[in-house]
C-alpha cells in the first residue's frame, strides 16, 4: 500500500463521539505527503480522568476548538479518494462513525485498514505485545508522544509502509 491516510483520534470520555483531537498523515507513493492535527471540541463535552491521564487534553483545551464538523471539513479534502489507516481501527473508525452520527452527517463508507490487526499476522508470535510503542519500534519508528494524535497517526503511517 502506497497511497492511504492513516488517522488517530482521542476521546474526551466514554463516548465514541466526544473525539477531542485527530491527527492524519497522508502518504502518497510511499512517501508522506502531508500531516494535519486539530484540537475539536468534543461532544459531550466533558473529561473524565482516565482519558486525560491517557493523552493530557483537558476541557480547557478544547473549549474553543472547532466542532467536528469544521474540522472533519479540512480532513476530508486531505484524504480524498484514500483508504484510511489506523492502529485498533475499530476505536478509531468507531469514533468517526459516531461524531458523523451524533452531527447528523452522511457517513461515506470509508475503507479503513488495521495495523493492529496485520501486525499480529505479520510478526506471529515475535513480539511481546502488539500496543502501538511496541510495533512501532518493531518497524523502525521511536514513538516520542504516544497519545497525541498526529504522533500515534504517524506511528501507524510507518507500521502500514513497513507491513501493508
Amino acid at each position: 500500500m502506497k497511497d492511504f491516510a492513516a488517522i488517530d483520534f482521542e476521546t474526551a470520555n466514554g463516548c465514541r463521539s466526544s473525539v477531542c483531537s485527530v491527527g492524519v498523515v497522508i502518504v502518497r507513493d510511499g512517501v508522506v505527503a502531508d500531516r494535519f492535527y486539530s484540537l475539536i471540541h468534543p461532544v459531550p463535552n466533558y473529561y473524565n480522568a482516565l482519558n486525560t491521564g491517557i493523552h493530557g487534553l483537558t476541557r480547557e483545551d478544547t473549549d474553543s476548538a472547532d466542532y467536528f464538523p469544521e474540522v472533519w471539513a479540512s480532513v476530508a479534502r486531505r484524504i480524498e479518494g484514500l483508504p484510511l489507516v489506523a492502529h485498533n481501527s475499530a476505536f478509531d473508525e468507531g469514533c468517526l462513525k459516531a461524531a458523523f452520527q451524533r452531527f447528523e452527517l452522511d457517513y461515506p463508507g470509508y475503507e479503513f485498514h488495521c495495523t493492529c490487526r496485520a501486525s499480529r499476522r505479520f510478526f506471529g508470535h515475535r513480539l511481546v505485545n502488539y500496543r502501538l510503542p511496541t510495533v512501532a519500534r518493531e518497524c523502525g519508528y521511536d514513538m516520542e508522544n504516544h497519545h497525541h494524535a498526529l504522533c500515534d497517526a504517524e506511528a501507524a503511517a510507518m507500521i502500514a509502509l513497513k507491513i501493508l
